[in-house]
């Protein structure tokens, strides 16, 4: 039962994720910073640290799957999405085996997540000509924005399911 509410929270998500640059201020939305919400991705590190177990790869396949639909939806270039959260989910997968999991340790992941897969994403349109900024631009101007909103996302989302997600994966493991 909880991997169909996984599903759905994950449909929720990539439907507000198109609906956020429209609930920020006109005056941050129209400045030169640009921001990325990664919002699926955010919620599937937490679903790689507090629901799958290490040889469990849920997270993995949900980021397979909801990657695809954001390339559908979203982008031009199918495929990008769907590879970089894949990698970066199977990523902090095998570096939560090292740490606690607990909200520094997962704060620390979704850094790196959120970051890896930026600058991934960056790079694959930079490599098909897509985006002409530099990397000065890009680090300054959209990678250090996207970490900002999108811990202030986590921050926001940590304590709401966090809780429900160590429920379903001990559920899960009781099975």
């Amino acid at each position: 039962m909880s991997r169909y509410f996984i599903a759905l929270l994950c449909l929720f998500f990539l439907i507000m994720q198109g609906m956020a640059m429209s609930l920020l201020p006109a005056n941050l939305v129209y400045s030169d910073l640009l921001m990325t919400p990664h919002w699926i991705l955010i919620f599937l590190l937490i679903i790689a640290i507090f629901y799958d177990s290490d040889d469990t790869y849920h997270a993995v396949w949900y980021g397979l799957v909801f990657g695809l639909l954001i390339d559908v939806v979203y982008t031009g270039v199918l495929g990008v999405y769907m590879i970089t959260y894949t990698l970066i989910i199977y990523t902090v997968h095998g570096l939560n085996k090292w740490l606690h999991a607990n909200f520094f340790a997962a704060s620390l992941l979704a850094i790196i997540g959120v970051a890896l897969a930026d600058t991934m994403l960056y790079i694959i349109y930079s490599f098909v000509q897509i985006t002409t900024m530099s990397w000065g631009e890009y680090a300054l101007l959209r990678l250090l924005p996207t970490l900002a909103a999108n811990m202030i996302f986590f921050i926001i989302l940590y304590p709401l399911v966090k809780e429900k997600v160590h429920d379903w994966a001990e559920e899960v493991s009781s099975l």
